[in-house]
């Protein structure tokens, strides 16, 4: 591998491993914080990414389409823990991965009726469909780099948000000791909501940001669900830091693995989550 590929694969790998990121922490800080285990995270991807398709076409610039459809996801993620989640937390995570689980089914019927079962493309912005050269022959998409300095914002923005915050301190609180950061006067009902309605909010940003390069087809939060629970686990179980830790170890992996070792590359991300989970049970970063 010369080092003009061995640049594009490490961009590659960078970009996959933060888009990970911003699925992977929706998903820790909703079951670090609100003790949920939500089987439905991958379904707001699929929202997102049907919501830039139809929007991008309806407004003319996925940019605003972006936007628009990271406000209307916040709004969704708001009364799905107003109607639902909030009836679960106290319940057995067998009733919360029976929610979730129908919760899959009962979105895929939705996409079904509103969109339908066809495979669409989203496309790009004009200022960002090209590509930088690096070699005569190798050149690199800008929109790929676009789509990681959105991803690196929103990572440093929620950074700034549970560590620097008052909001984020009330958080840290809730995931640390429910019950006393309820006696202490906080609606930790309200934190509740907030942490729900951000974490598919980042959900439903990644498939709008995605749609473009990954197209838009029935049933594509699947596997993008599985990843970000192996995720989760390699990084440790409610720990954003892990989560971003480990979003890029199992980017560079996935990568990586698809160029050098592509027969069993299928198996690299879950032989790391094995060997982390041998000598770190608790995972990378504990909550």
């Amino acid at each position: 591998m010369d080092l003009a590929n061995f640049l594009i694969q490490l961009l590659n790998s960078l970009q996959y491993g933060l888009l990970l990121f911003m699925l992977a922490a929706g998903l820790t800080l909703i079951f670090g914080i609100m003790g949920v285990v939500n089987l439905a995270h991958g379904s707001f991807y699929m929202i997102g990414a049907y919501m830039a398709w139809s929007m991008s076409a309806l407004f003319g610039n996925l940019l605003v389409a972006i936007v628009v459809g990271a406000l209307l996801s916040v709004v969704l993620g708001w009364v799905l823990e107003w109607v639902l989640f909030r009836h679960f937390y106290h319940r057995d995570h067998l009733d919360q991965v029976l929610l979730t689980f129908g919760l899959i089914y009962i979105f895929e019927e939705a996409r079904s009726l509103l969109w339908g079962d066809d495979v669409h493309a989203v496309k790009m912005p004009v200022s960002l469909d090209w590509a930088i050269p690096l070699t005569d022959n190798l050149s690199y998409p800008v929109y790929r780099l676009v789509m990681s300095g959105i991803c690196v914002l929103l990572a440093i923005g929620l950074y700034l948000l549970i560590s620097k915050t008052r909001l984020g301190m009330k958080i840290r609180a809730g995931a640390f000791n429910h019950d006393m950061t309820e006696a202490l006067g906080i609606n930790i009902r309200l934190i509740h909501g907030i942490v729900f309605a951000l974490g598919v909010g980042l959900a439903s940003v990644a498939g709008m940001i995605a749609a473009p390069i990954s197209s838009v087809y029935p049933n594509m939060g699947s596997t993008v669900l599985i990843m970000c629970f192996v995720v989760v686990v390699i990084g440790g179980i409610g720990s954003v830091r892990g989560a971003l830790v480990a979003s890029l170890l199992v980017g560079l992996v996935d990568t990586f693995g698809k160029v050098l070792l592509p027969q069993v590359a299928g198996m690299l991300v879950y032989m790391l989550m094995a060997a982390v989970l041998l000598y770190k049970p608790e995972g990378l970063f504990k909550h």
